[in-house]
């Protein structure tokens, strides 16, 4: 990996600040300037100094519509006429088809069969011909390139790409000049190609700049290469946006020359950032945008005291995933428990349980009587109660005050 002096022009990288310059120049009247903000709450959280940069408020909610953009507006006039297609989880493919359609050129997607509904539909919202291929990204690109061929199309890569690349670079290059004290970014991988605009954007920034790439445990397509490993990338993962198992050869070049670390994070931290954004920053992210904030939370030692810029690359996360991230996260904290009681089957048991609830203000939620499907004697009964409290120490209480009363009683954990 790179030392943190490696300067922007001594690499040999397909990409230079002046593209990135260039293609800002070029897009900038089309997307939107999203805002650079300091997160007081997070900083004393992590103990690092971070700054967020909103790319989930671009009008597809995503930093992708940046490269799509500079893509498009370098095609030749007869390859606008014939039209683009692309291979895409989702946010690549939505900012392809807005920009395609604004500017009348025809999109088709190739998207995983696995893609959540939202992106789908959005995708196809935008005027896109949405083509169902495949249980991965790899499966979807495949099709896609023979779909290339077959109808004279132009492929937009979705991050093997100088010009795609140099667009997603004018994310950092508007990170730095809005917060010019930044001094490391972590940044999401993929395939690579918004950390490889970003590498290139901070190696001319004209002092030294630490660049990180976070990864998802499942998917360490980028970490594996980098490491010169061999591991599966497999499983069903919160960041889908960045569940690519082959990363590209030349955001791995780039990577390899300009980047000085990448990490890896467990579904839980990916869980829990997505949580973190929206409790406290207001602001919905998908488990890709999250990643960066669950890369501080999960290796705490690396960023401690550093000026983090961190971007929130995406926040398209369908909502009934959303709604169970904050309930898994909720019980996690213990503001949300299932409690397994054992009762005796007689008239007043519940009541009586309930008492103990009530006297130590913990709302009940939902009740779940087993006679049947259980070991106990006939005359015995499981409730499983599902309850709110204030907390880990509130649910601690009740548990005690339960127990002092005589009863049975079991937490449920949440995964």
């Amino acid at each position: 990996m790179a030392s943190v002096h490696k300067q922007t022009g001594a690499d040999g990288v397909p990409v230079t600040i002046d593209d990135i310059r260039a293609a800002h120049a070029r897009i900038s009247p089309s997307i939107v300037r999203t805002p650079v903000l300091k997160s007081r709450t997070l900083s004393e959280i992590t103990g690092a100094n971070i700054w967020l940069k909103f790319e989930n408020l671009q009008f597809t909610a995503a930093y992708k519509e940046r490269g799509a953009l500079n893509k498009l507006l370098l095609l030749t006039d007869e390859q606008r006429a014939r039209g683009v297609i692309a291979a895409s989880a989702g946010n690549h493919a939505q900012g392809l088809a807005y920009h395609g359609k604004r500017l009348g050129i025809p999109v088709t997607i190739v998207m995983p069969k696995m893609t959540p509904t939202v992106k789908v539909q959005q995708t196809e919202g935008h005027g896109a011909r949405v083509i169902l291929s495949g249980e991965s990204f790899d499966d979807a690109y495949e099709a896609a390139r023979a779909l290339e061929a077959k109808e004279g199309l132009t492929f937009v890569h979705p991050f093997d790409d100088p010009d795609v690349i140099a667009g997603q670079g004018t994310v950092t290059l508007e990170m730095l000049e809005d917060a010019p004290e930044i001094d490391t970014l972590v940044v999401p991988i993929g395939g690579g190609g918004l950390i490889s605009g970003a590498a290139v954007a901070a190696r001319a920034a004209g002092k030294p700049m630490q660049v990180f790439g976070v990864q998802a445990e499942l998917y360490p397509s980028m970490y594996a290469k980098m490491k010169g490993l061999m591991l599966p990338c497999d499983g069903d993962t919160l960041a889908e946006g960045i569940a690519v198992k082959q990363p590209g050869v030349l955001t791995a070049e780039i990577v390899r020359a300009l980047v000085d670390d990448i990490v890896l994070v467990a579904e839980r931290d990916l869980e829990t950032a997505v949580s973190m954004l929206l409790q406290i920053e207001k602001t919905v992210a998908e488990g890709a945008g999250a990643a960066g904030l669950a890369a501080l939370l999960a290796h705490p030692q690396k960023f401690r005291g550093r000026n983090v810029g961190v971007i929130l690359c995406g926040g398209n996360i369908d909502t009934r995933l959303l709604a169970n991230v904050l309930l898994r996260d909720l019980a996690r904290l213990g503001r949300l428990a299932r409690l397994r009681v054992r009762l005796q089957d007689r008239p007043g048991a519940l009541f009586h349980v309930a008492r103990v609830f009530d006297e130590q203000q913990v709302n009940i939620v939902e009740v779940y009587h087993q006679r049947v499907f259980t070991t106990l004697p006939a005359k015995g009964l499981i409730a499983e109660i599902e309850c709110e409290t204030r907390g880990a120490e509130h649910l601690e209480r009740l548990l005690k005050a339960l127990r002092a009363e005589g009863y049975d009683v079991t937490p449920i954990e949440a995964a």
